[in-house]
């Protein structure tokens, strides 16, 4: 076992044409390089999604790694290298689940000096305490394998990623711009069609449509409120001329005769809208019932659910096995570190490009999913009798790639939760969540 342990995840290297683009091959050089000069008595451990090999479709079978070595040499060169000097283990995640399925694959990264373990989880010992560390596809129920190892028993979520995310890198060069491939961002994938809508009207739609369509969003709310004051006016509690044919609106000339037609037009959407209300909301829940009773949702980890699943599944850990002191795990995409007493979990997060889902300056205009990087890594030792967590990040430059319109109307997302840069737990400590 050695004295210090790296991780990080869901890295998602590979898939059809675009997707196998690697924003972040500079860092990961970077960071492999540095671990290789310094060396020592270090693990470093992938913990799932390494590779994106669901994401091909017109290739199968271990011919899928092959792809990802021809187009990212660098990065296995550099494996091979910081291999030499340190220990590299990867466990298979869902959309690399082809590597716990086909020996040959240990074999084929053996040439790299990675150690592939084949396995749902695995442990190591971290001075006094042990460390458990899985991807965590296992507690998502549209992800969970069935029959670890069998190739052939596919999760729902293998179908939607072959379906919907493949499909995206395959018709990636024919959008405006490279938007489509961070499809593989887009998490959970509840998100997709919102997402799809964003950057329909952002990047795709017609200039001239979307230069008619903006002022009808950004005058619907005023529309709203002259439908209100109509109807007081007629009823006798405001006074006449207050909304309609107010003289103050009449003076702008022309610009009144505009305001007018967006008004006029925005009424008529809005009478559909009532129309169409109704049917749509129930076939809305028809479909959902449909969906639900035969077990497809987009994501067994729904939107209000965040990390919950996990948790949960960390503090069974815990409790059935007293000895372990830390939880890892990566596949939601979202980095964190929560202490319970003396017991840490921790998600690995990814070096995948971050969507953060922001609403605009102007309501009825969609929203912009606000692009970021966290390129983390977690770093685990003992330090007398002690665990020592320590979360560091990256730093890289990448551009903020969104339109100037969307720059103009997003609003500035929050900033990410912070993480603690180092935890101590005591292995002997309680269990207190």
């Amino acid at each position: 076992m050695a004295s210090e342990y790296v991780f990080i995840s869901d890295l998602h290297m590979g898939g059809d044409e675009q997707l196998t683009a690697l924003d972040f091959e500079t860092e990961l050089l970077s960071f492999l390089a540095d671990l290789e000069e310094r060396g020592g008595d270090v693990e470093l451990i992938i913990n799932g999604d390494a590779f994106g090999l669901w994401e091909y479709a017109e290739v199968t079978g271990p011919a899928k790694l092959e792809r990802v070595i021809d187009d990212h040499p660098r990065v296995f060169e550099q494996f091979r290298a910081t291999g030499a000097t340190i220990d590299i283990t990867l466990i298979p995640g869902n959309h690399d689940y082809d590597l716990a399925c086909d020996d040959s694959y240990v074999d084929r990264l053996a040439d790299f000096n990675v150690d592939l373990e084949q396995e749902i989880s695995i442990t190591r010992e971290v001075g006094d305490g042990e460390i458990w560390i899985e991807h965590g596809q296992q507690r998502d129920p549209n992800n969970r394998m069935p029959d670890w190892g069998n190739p052939d028993a596919l999760p729902v979520g293998y179908f939607v990623v072959q379906r919907i995310v493949a499909a995206a890198g395959r018709y990636s060069g024919q959008a405006r711009g490279d938007w489509l491939r961070d499809i593989q961002s887009v998490a959970p994938m509840e998100e997709i069609p919102r997402w799809l809508l964003s950057n329909y009207f952002y990047r795709e739609m017609s200039p001239f449509l979307r230069a008619i369509v903006v002022p009808l969003l950004m005058f619907f709310n005023l529309t709203l409120l002259y439908l209100f004051g109509t109807v007081l006016e007629t009823v006798g509690l405001l006074p006449a001329r207050f909304f309609t044919d107010n003289p103050v609106v009449q003076a702008l000339g022309v610009a009144a005769i505009v305001l007018e037609l967006i008004v006029a037009v925005n009424l008529v959407i809005i009478a559909v809208l009532v129309l169409i209300a109704v049917p749509l909301w129930l076939f809305r829940r028809d479909l959902r019932r449909t969906l639900e009773r035969f077990g497809v949702v987009l994501s067994g980890v729904r939107v209000g659910q965040g990390d919950a699943p996990f948790l949960n599944a960390a503090k069974e850990i815990f409790e059935a096995n007293p000895d372990v002191t830390v939880f890892v795990y990566g596949h939601t995409h979202r980095a964190s570190v929560t202490e319970w007493g003396d017991r840490v979990v921790v998600n690995t997060g990814t070096w995948l490009k971050n969507l953060q889902h922001v609403e605009t300056r102007f309501s009825r205009l969609p929203g912009v999913y606000y692009p970021s990087f966290r390129l983390n890594y977690v770093r685990l030792f003992a330090e007398g009798d002690r665990v020592v967590v320590e979360c560091e990040e990256i730093e890289t430059e990448q551009p903020i790639d969104l339109t100037r319109f969307q720059r103009l109307v997003a609003r500035r997302p929050p900033r990410p939760d912070p993480i603690p840069a180092r935890t101590v737990i005591d292995p002997d400590g309680r269990l207190e969540p």
